[in-house]
């Protein structure tokens, strides 16, 4: 089976890994700058992290993330747009096809609603029997679960 990440990107990014094995793994992390780092430094330690999760959970085959539309606001389309290029950037110099997946298309395959708020969507994680720190990574684990059914299935 190929490895799959998935990401809900942002400032704290939901993650979640289907390994070869067929194990799910999932958690956040945060890329907060604290006020000395300058504005790059949230990238570099992405980087840093596509970087160890592709070796320690790797080599990773597949990339999904969510593809958000609509921000709340200015900083956060700042921050995703940000995310977004470094991510397709780390995944066309590793060789690895990525793909956006919309919001509503994970939302619906989840919780049978598109405009599912954030306690379905932790809801459907755990009935999965995951427990999701917080709505980031359920949308993670959303999300691999739908690449398990709409992509992984057909490399079977």
């Amino acid at each position: 089976m190929p490895v799959v990440l998935c990401l809900d990107l942002g400032t704290t990014t939901g993650w979640a890994v289907h390994s070869k094995q067929g194990v799910i793994t999932s958690g956040t992390i945060s890329f907060k700058n604290d006020r000395w780092q300058g504005g790059g430094m949230r990238f570099l330690k992405f980087n840093r992290f596509l970087n160890e999760l592709n070796e320690n959970a790797g080599p990773i085959s597949m990339v999904f993330f969510e593809e958000v539309r609509r921000h709340m606001g200015v900083d956060a389309a700042h921050a995703y747009g940000g995310f977004m290029a470094h991510l397709t950037a780390w995944c066309e110099q590793q060789n690895i096809a990525y793909e956006g997946v919309p919001v509503g298309t994970i939302k619906r395959h989840a919780t049978g609603k598109g405009n599912a708020n954030k306690t379905m969507m932790i809801e459907s994680a755990k009935a999965r029997g995951h427990l999701p720190a917080d709505d980031n990574e359920a949308d993670a684990l959303a999300l691999v679960y739908w690449a398990i059914d709409q992509r992984i299935g057909e490399q079977s």
